[in-house]
């Protein structure tokens, strides 16, 4: 078995995947306390933090697909968290009381994921990973849609 891992180890492909699927499993677990999902966590947080966002600086912002910025606000609106309002062509979103007071929970989540990277990683090497990732997926957002 570590032979076929090695084979593919040095794929930025592979290991990028391998490593979004872990830290998802640390994020689902960090953030089951606050009952969302860590994209819907961060969403929260970004809508508290900017009340009457446009829905399309969200996508910008979390470097998601406007379909599914439309799928997250969706449940989130379902569960009177948040809500959109529309003026013309123009959607704003704003949230609700339920969704400001789930602010405080949603930044302890947030603090136990990084206290269990951190943990794993080292301060130093997660943060520089942080740092070059970040780096790294600004310089392909900007040159695979032209691919």
């Amino acid at each position: 078995m570590n032979d076929s891992r090695n084979a593919y180890c040095k794929c930025l492909f592979y290991s990028a995947n391998a490593l979004t699927r872990q830290m998802n499993r640390m994020a689902e677990t960090a953030f089951k306390p606050c009952g969302l999902s860590p994209s819907h966590a961060f969403m929260m947080m970004l809508v508290n933090n900017e009340p009457g966002i446009a829905a399309g600086s969200i996508a910008t912002v979390l470097m998601l697909q406007p379909s599914t910025v439309t799928r997250l606000l969706d449940k989130l609106e379902k569960g009177k968290y948040l809500k959109r309002v529309i003026d013309g062509k123009y959607v704003s979103v704003v949230p609700l009381r339920k969704g400001v007071l789930m602010q405080n929970q949603i930044q302890q989540c947030w603090s136990v994921l990084y206290a269990d990277y951190t943990g794993l990683l080292g301060k130093e090497q997660a943060t520089r990973l942080t740092n070059q990732l970040y780096a790294s997926s600004l310089k392909f957002e900007n040159t695979v849609h032209s691919i």
